[in-house]
């Protein structure tokens, strides 16, 4: 047994570990119970906070009844007109004083001008409005536009009520403020809509009314709290309709948690110690069961992770160190390799030398793998004479060849064997990994690949994983001859054509073509899988010019309008494409301006010579440019300008979310209005609902595409639609 095993018997490690479940349930207790506590008073913070808020509510909509008595009565109109002062003093001032406590009331006329003042119960001058009248314009001009409104307009509920309420700040106080027109209350007495005097009227929010809140809702220690003065969690702001706060609210924070836990605290301390002395005894117990199990178990781990023949990590041991260091791969820029490692020829030791002289081959070769890599490195044996070796943080491939290059001589060195000297070989498959996206199992599987390749070429050698040894390549290569059968006469390839309608959704204006493979063995290919390897195997000019060709001939032989292709970037580096176009429109007779050829962002950013060479000639001959897939590359104005563009396409991952997602809708209104400001045409891609297509009209896009207007259809179907029958004079994508 290990030292450190000494130092950390098992019954140290399950005391350890009780102690910290027992001080974990301690601390889970206490903090339930402080967070319950928390809780508590959180939630009777929010409460009390809503009492105050709805109180402060009820005294605002108190004022405008109060102030509701006097501003509805036909006495109130016909003494206000007439600068009757001391009947407005004691029916509209200082009555609101003396009954309500009203602090401030002033008579507006119809200019809104003041006619009679008051101030804490005494009549003063008009002219002292001015003090007051920044912070009441506003709300009197709320009420006013109130007042102006046609007569029949209504609210959600009913007639608009003529009141204005806000909170402001007079002379640094924060006040109720509540206007309302004077009225008649009968028939006797009319006045013309817009000649109303005002009625204004506040009340100061102080200790008084703040008292009178806190004593409806059982709430003590209520005071109004200045903004110089700090504010604790038991406050509420008063704020004007802008959001300017005007001061606080502030009280004793009532804390039912905080009491529960001071009046349950000593039960809850005994309760505690009790535990404790029960856990005591149980750890006494478990200690002495615990040492019968402490040798075994050091035992039981190490076989589980080591082969018992060589000592070397086995098979699950090394499957663990092997996903580390894959996610440390991940993390850095270092790079891993597996090395697959099998002795040439064991079986034959075996049978001649016998079993305990491959048994033994087998410790000397772990030994001397051992003794050729790094501590940081792993070696593993995997069964039989397979081993592995995981090789960490390397520079290159070179680093993981010179190491094998090591092992194979180290191993080609005599074997002592049951009094005999053994000369063998091993075979060695490596496979590298950088990254954060290697998998394991692909890795092992590469290395196997790359082990069988150095056995079928002679053994005693290494091999790197090379790419064509992979399945996946296979595939490919099948995928590519039946490829170029299908361009060859067959009759699995085929063209479908999206229909491009204009704004009103019913005109089409022109028509997408779009690729179609229904193989005979793996059925419909996808096409981005198939002109990928199209691409990869240099095939995409023959297969570009088959769909181009094809497009063309049907479109010259209808009334379709116009026809779009989608043309790769490789096709664009090709200085003679522009000619091989020009070539096709001659041989199926379609004119120029009826073709419009679709490109990817990716082609401007590239911002090469050749690529801008071609679109320009292109664009000499008649054809047009369309940029596909808008929105989704990295392309800048300069290379829109540099290019210019026929026709901007919008890409479908915006369109699919433009009546759910406002972020979407401010981009797709962003590139649209981009469009226009280059003078170009805009097409939306994937309308699949009318409210996108309403969206997209509104916002002034031209033309739209999608399964809610028309899917990809084959030709005999596209002819079926109505509208193509007339020619239009001019592509509607192609500028004059």
């Amino acid at each position: 047994m290990s030292a450190r095993a000494h130092r950390s018997p098992l019954t140290y490690q399950v005391t350890l570990t009780v102690l910290a479940l027992a001080a974990f349930a301690l601390v889970m207790v206490v903090g339930f119970g402080f967070y319950a506590a928390v809780q508590a008073d959180r939630v009777s913070l929010e409460r009390q906070k809503i009492f105050f808020a709805n109180g402060l509510q009820d005294q605002i909509a108190a004022v405008e009844r109060e102030q509701e008595s006097v501003s509805v009565w036909d006495d109130s109109v016909t003494n206000a007109k007439s600068g009757n002062q001391a009947w407005m003093a004691e029916n509209l001032s200082v009555w609101m004083y003396s009954y309500y406590g009203h602090n401030r009331v002033y008579v507006l006329d119809d200019a809104s001008r003041p006619v009679h003042a008051m101030r804490e119960g005494k009549v003063v001058s008009p002219d002292l409005y001015a003090e007051d009248e920044t912070a009441l314009r506003p709300t009197v001009e709320k009420l006013r536009g109130l007042i102006a409104r046609p007569p029949d307009a209504t609210g959600a509920g009913g007639p608009v009520k003529m009141v204005a309420e806000d909170l402001v700040a007079l002379g640094g106080k924060p006040a109720i403020l509540s206007i309302m027109p004077l009225v008649p209350s009968s028939d006797r007495v009319t006045q013309a809509r817009g000649s109303e005097y005002l009625h204004v009227s506040v009340e100061f929010i102080n200790d008084t009314v703040i008292g009178k809140i806190a004593e409806k809702y059982l709430l003590d220690g209520a005071h109004l709290l200045p903004l110089s003065q700090s504010v604790g969690s038991a406050a509420i702001p008063l704020m004007d309709s802008r959001g300017v706060i005007l001061g606080y609210i502030g009280w004793d924070q009532e804390r039912p948690g905080l009491t529960l836990i001071r009046k349950a605290g000593p039960a809850l301390i005994a309760g505690m110690l009790l535990a404790a002395g029960a856990l005591a005894f149980l750890l006494r117990r478990l200690r002495r069961t615990s040492l019968a199990l402490q040798t075994s178990q050091a035992d039981a781990q190490y076989l589980a992770f080591h082969d018992t023949l060589t000592g070397l990590p086995n098979r699950a041991l090394f499957e663990d160190r092997l996903l580390r260091a894959l996610l440390t791969t991940g993390r850095d820029t270092a790079r891993m390799a597996l090395l697959y490692l099998d002795i040439d020829r064991f079986k034959h030791v075996n049978d001649t030398l016998g079993h305990p002289a491959g048994d033994e081959l087998v410790r000397q070769t772990a030994a001397r793998l051992q003794r050729m890599v790094r501590e940081i490195d792993t070696v593993a044996r995997l069964g039989g004479d397979e081993f592995a070796i995981i090789l960490v943080d390397i520079r290159d491939t070179r680093v993981a060849e010179d190491i094998s290059e090591r092992l194979l001589r180290k191993l080609q060195e005599p074997f002592r064997l049951m009094d005999d000297q053994v000369f063998v070989s091993a075979s060695i498959g490596i496979a590298l990994a950088s990254g954060p996206k290697v998998d394991a199992d692909d890795l092992l599987r590469k290395a196997d690949i790359a082990l069988y390749e150095a056995k079928k070429n002679g053994r005693g050698r290494y091999q790197v994983f090379a790419g064509d040894m992979d399945d996946l390549l296979l595939r490919k290569r099948k995928v590519e001859n039946a490829l170029r059968r299908a361009l060859r006469g067959g009759t699995e390839i085929k063209l479908a054509y999206q229909p491009i309608f204009a704004a009103d959704g019913r005109t089409i204006v022109g028509a997408e073509a779009l690729i179609r493979w229904a193989h005979e063995i793996h059925g419909a290919l996808p096409p981005q899988q198939f002109i990928a390897i199209a691409e990869e195997r240099g095939m995409i000019g023959e297969l570009g010019q088959w769909v181009l060709r094809e497009a063309c001939r049907f479109a010259a032989d209808t009334q379709l309008p116009w026809v779009a292709v989608n043309v790769s970037p490789l096709q664009l580096r090709d200085a003679g494409f522009a000619g091989q176009v020009v070539s096709i429109l001659a041989e199926t007779g379609l004119s120029p301006a009826r073709l419009q050829l679709e490109i990817t962002e990716s082609v401007l950013l590239e911002n090469n010579d050749t690529t801008r060479m071609v679109l320009e000639a292109l664009r000499r001959s008649g054809v047009g440019v369309v940029l596909d897939d808008f929105g989704t590359g990295y392309s800048s104005l300069n290379y829109l300008r540099r290019h210019v563009i026929d026709k901007l396409k919008i890409d479908r991952s915006f369109v699919r979310l433009l009546d759910e997602d406002s972020s979407s809708a401010a981009i797709v209104k962003a590139l649209i209005d981009l469009a226009i400001a280059l003078d170009v045409e805009v097409t939306a891609e994937g309308v699949e609902t009318e409210e996108q297509k309403a969206l997209l009209v509104g916002m002034g896009c031209h033309q739209m595409q999608g399964y809610l207007l028309a899917p990809p259809l084959e030709p005999a179907q596209l002819l079926l639609l109505p509208g193509l029958s007339p020619i239009q004079s001019r592509p509607a994508s192609v500028r004059a």
